[in-house]
C-alpha cells in the first residue's frame, strides 16, 4: 500500500463532478415540469429523460469512492474505524438541510396553494403523518415506493438510500477483511433480490410486493459498492489501475458515455450497473492521473459550485415550481429564462445556505473527523 500517513485528503475535479451530476438532476426535472405545465408539447427527449437517475447514480458513485477510501485510510492510519464518529459525521453533514428542507415543505409549502401542482394528487392530504414520520425517519425512499411522487420531496429518495446504506458500510468494512469479495457479494445479492421481487410481484398480485420493489429498486447499494470497489483498488494499489489509469481509455470513456447519453440509450438489465462502471473509470482518472489534474472541473468557479452541490439538489426543485409560477403570473413564459431563473436562484439559495445554515455543521463535523476530505 504505497500511501503516506497524512490525514487531509484532496482528490482533483471531483467537486466539478458533483455540479455536473447536480445540472443532470435539474435538467430531467425541469423537462418534467415544462410537460407538466404544458410550456413544453413536445415529449422529453431521451437525453433528458435517463440523465436524471443517472446524475444520482454518478453521485452515488463518488460517495461510494470517497468514503470508502477515507473509511480505510483510517483505519490504515489507525488501525481502526472509528463508527461511532463516522455516524456522527454523516450526521452533521446530511441531516440538517435534509430536515429544514422537510420544516419548509411540511411547515409551509404545503399549506400555501400557490404551490400546488397541476394534474397531480396531493399527498398530503390523506396521508401527512404517514409521509411525515417516515422522511423524520430517514426512510423518503420507502415513502415514494407507497406513496408515489411526492411534490418537493420526490429528490430525497437518494439521500434515505445513502444514509441506510451508510449505516451498514462501517460495520461491513470493519469486519469483512476480504473488501473485493464483500463489494461483489454485494452487488450480486442485490440484483439476486430485486429479479426476485420482480418475478413475485409478476406471479402474484400484493401490494406489499410493489412496496417490496420499489423500495428496493431505489435502494442502489450496488451502485455504491462500484464506487467502493474503485476505492478499495485504489487504497490497494491493484494492478488494475495501471489499465483503468489510463488517458486514452478516460477519453474514450468520456467520448462514449457523452454519445450514449445524448441518444438516451438504456442499457437492458444492467442500465444503471453499465453507466456506474463508465463513471467509475472517469472517477478514477480524474482523481489520480496527475496528466488530468489541471482540468477545467477544477477551475474555481465548478469547484465552488461542486462544494455547494448538495444544496443545490436539495433545494432546486422549490425553486424550480417558484420560478415557472412567477412567469407564469407575470406572463415570461420562456423556457430559456425559466432554465437560467432556476439555476441562478438555487445557486445563490444554496451558496447561502452553505455558509450560513451548513458551515457550523460542517466544522463541529470536523472534530469527529480523523482523515478529512478537504475538497467539501
Amino acid at each position: 500500500m504505497i500511501l503516506n500517513n497524512t490525514q487531509k485528503i484532496y482528490f482533483p475535479n471531483l467537486n466539478g463532478l458533483r455540479f455536473i451530476a447536480a445540472l443532470f438532476v435539474i435538467i430531467n426535472h425541469v423537462e418534467q415540469i415544462l410537460l407538466l405545465f404544458e410550456i413544453n408539447e413536445l415529449p422529453i427527449s431521451k437525453f433528458s429523460k435517463i440523465i436524471g437517475k443517472l446524475g444520482v447514480m454518478l453521485f452515488f458513485v463518488l460517495s461510494g469512492f470517497l468514503i470508502t477510501f477515507l473509511l480505510l485510510k483510517e483505519e490504515y492510519i489507525f488501525n481502526k474505524i472509528d463508527v461511532k464518529k463516522f455516524y456522527l459525521r454523516r450526521i452533521l453533514r446530511i441531516l440538517p438541510l435534509y430536515f429544514l428542507l422537510i420544516f419548509i415543505v411540511f411547515g409551509f409549502v404545503n399549506q400555501n396553494e400557490f404551490w400546488d401542482l397541476p394534474y397531480t394528487i396531493n399527498k398530503f392530504n390523506d396521508n401527512y403523518i404517514n409521509i411525515l414520520i417516515l422522511h423524520l425517519l430517514c426512510f423518503p425512499n420507502l415513502a415514494a415506493s407507497v406513496f408515489g411522487f411526492i411534490p418537493y420531496l420526490a429528490q430525497t429518495w437518494s439521500i434515505g438510500t445513502e444514509e441506510q446504506v451508510y449505516l451498514l458500510w462501517p460495520l461491513l468494512l470493519r469486519n469483512v477483511k476480504n473488501r473485493i469479495n464483500l463489494m461483489i457479494g454485494i452487488i450480486v445479492l442485490y440484483f439476486l433480490i430485486k429479479a426476485l421481487l420482480y418475478l413475485l410481484g409478476q406471479l402474484f398480485t400484493n401490494s406489499y410486493l410493489t412496496y417490496a420493489y420499489g423500495f428496493i429498486a431505489r435502494f442502489n447499494i450496488d451502485i455504491i459498492a462500484v464506487g467502493s470497489l474503485a476505492a478499495i483498488f485504489y487504497i490497494n494499489q491493484s494492478k488494475l489501475l495501471n489499465y483503468i489509469v489510463n488517458l486514452k481509455l478516460f477519453y474514450l470513456t468520456v467520448i462514449l458515455t457523452i454519445a450514449l447519453l445524448l441518444n438516451g440509450i438504456q442499457i437492458p438489465l444492467f442500465h444503471y450497473q453499465f453507466y456506474s462502471i463508465l463513471f467509475v473509470i472517469i472517477i478514477l482518472n480524474l482523481a489520480t492521473n496527475k496528466k488530468l489534474k489541471s482540468s477545467f472541473l477544477e477551475c474555481k468557479l465548478l469547484s465552488f459550485l461542486g462544494k455547494i452541490s448538495y444544496g443545490i439538489y436539495l433545494t432546486h426543485f422549490i425553486v424550480l415550481i417558484f420560478v415557472v409560477k412567477f412567469c407564469f403570473k407575470y406572463d415570461m413564459i420562456n423556457v430559456s429564462l425559466i432554465y437560467f431563473l432556476t439555476i441562478s436562484i438555487t445557486i445563490i439559495i444554496s451558496s447561502i445556505s452553505f455558509y450560513i445554515y451548513e458551515r457550523p455543521f460542517l466544522k463541529l463535523k470536523i472534530k469527529f473527523t480523523k482523515v478529512r476530505n478537504i475538497d467539501v
